[in-house]
């Protein structure tokens, strides 16, 4: 682990020379959350720094409904990051008190709990949320309230929050480089695409970007089809024979953003079907290790997914992440112990959990502005055997990139990577509304999606 010098801010505004920095809130699309019984306008109230008791700390996770089949080993993981570092000592000589809450799948519940957690509760962070639908119900609750939240997976970017550090996946750092591979030579060189996924907003705006980012290669409409399906969505005949009758006569791709068990019925659709790999590839962003584990692979051998870490990843980091979770499932009698695996979104809540610990360590606090601050200069050796290092400007992990092939035992083996970690663009420079809006939360710019600074640069000032 390695963290950089800072000089810590604790207030929720900085004074400077010619010109005040003050938080502003990321406008965003987002659900009205649930009305809740606490008042509204109280803000969340960590701990205060003096305290010596434990930290708590939110775990907000979807245990039932469609997304436990994703989102229960996040909580797992969670839970065994904090054992970890409360076995060292803690945070700040202070033991981490995990507050654990499932939101069962439901939106407007997630905002709710997220309420909870931050009023009721006052935790000094929460970590959660899979679904993009779930991170936008809860967003404005955390921007209300001053709460910080650590979002573990990958997304379809558009969104910069000063309460929200994205530790998944941007597009540019996912599904730009996946579909660039599908296109190129070892990939199967494809030349018509289907954009499948769940109805909900990460497909729908992740296809909105490859429709303009295949355009801008020279495919046109007639070879993009795109089809969605509702969740827990079960019957997958029709649409993997339409998949078939499209790709006729022309290099086809699938590009599958489908969430949570609904994969399960797909791939097993695609095997029902004789849908091959060397056929018609399907890259996803949505199924790893966890999602296959229920799955006959070995008729998926050859299929794709795209994600920053796999568990075949051959570092010293990632065995020792591996046996630390096999260790934990055991001495903790988790169900199908001796099956689980580790996936994409659990190393970056393992990333998220370390960074914001050290930022607490750094800051000397748990409070929210002084931690904010602190994080955004944090650097932690991953699993993946990368230097992650996390943006203080746009509020997202630099992460590498890696594409791997399904195998017949349910792992994945990497058939390409990039050299080092990608920079994530919270803004899409294919979508022309998007291209000149800039995510940069330090001076002059202060914000989640402007284009041009809040505030006055110091060399114009002292023109004036």
């Amino acid at each position: 682990m390695v963290m950089r010098k800072w000089i810590v801010v604790v207030a929720a505004c900085c004074q400077m020379a010619t010109a005040g920095c003050e938080k502003t809130e990321t406008k965003t699309d987002t659900a009205k959350p649930v009305e809740s019984t606490t008042a509204k306008a109280e803000p969340a109230t960590p701990a205060a720094a003096g305290d010596t008791g434990p930290i708590k700390v939110g775990v907000l996770h979807s245990l039932s409904g469609t997304m436990a089949i994703s989102e229960t080993s996040l909580k797992d993981v969670a839970l065994m990051t904090f054992d970890e570092i409360n076995a060292k000592g803690g945070v700040l000589g202070r033991k981490i008190e995990p507050v654990v809450v499932d939101p069962a799948s439901n939106w407007p519940l997630f905002a709710e709990k997220a309420r909870e957690l931050l009023q009721k509760e006052h935790v000094a962070v929460v970590f959660g949320c899979w679904t993009s639908v779930s991170r936008k119900s809860v967003l404005p609750v955390f921007e209300e309230l001053n709460g910080l939240l650590f979002y573990p997976v990958q997304y379809e970017g558009e969104e910069s929050s000063y309460n929200v550090f994205y530790t998944g996946a941007a597009p540019n750092q996912q599904a730009i480089p996946a579909v660039e591979y599908l296109m190129g030579e070892k990939g199967g060189a494809a030349k018509r695409f289907v954009l499948l996924g769940t109805d909900y907003v990460y497909p729908r705006t992740t296809n909105k970007i490859l429709r303009y980012f295949l355009h801008a290669k020279g495919i046109t409409d007639d070879d993009i089809k795109e089809d969605y399906t509702p969740f827990g969505h079960s019957d997958y005949q029709t649409i993997v024979a339409s998949i078939k009758k499209f790709a006729a006569g022309k290099r086809t791709a699938v590009i599958s953003t489908i969430n949570g068990d609904s994969n399960v019925p797909f791939y097993k659709e695609l095997a029902n079907q004789g849908l091959r790999a060397v056929d018609i590839p399907v890259v996803a962003f949505s199924v790893g290790e966890e999602e296959l584990r229920g799955i006959d692979t070995k008729p998926l051998v050859g299929h794709l997914a795209a994600w920053n870490y796999f568990m075949s990843i051959n570092t010293p980091e990632n065995k020792a992440f591996i046996d630390q979770w096999r260790s934990y499932v055991k001495a903790h009698n988790l169900p199908d112990a001796d099956k689980r695996v580790t996936n994409d979104p659990m190393e970056a809540t393992y990333i998220g959990i370390h960074m914001w610990a050290q930022a607490v360590a750094q800051a000397g606090t748990t409070n929210v502005d002084a931690v904010r601050q602190a994080a955004g200069y944090q650097v932690f050796r991953s699993p993946s055997g990368f230097d992650i290092s996390l943006d203080a400007k746009n509020h997202h992990l630099h992460k590498p990139v890696f594409i791997g092939e399904v195998q017949g035992n349910g792992q994945f083996q990497v058939v390409w990577k990039t050299d080092g970690a990608i920079r994530a663009q919270a803004w899409s420079p294919f979508i022309p509304e998007s291209a000149k809006k800039v995510a940069d939360w330090t001076y002059p710019w202060v914000c989640g999606n402007c284009t041009e600074p809040k505030y006055a640069s110091a060399t114009a000032v002292a023109r004036r």
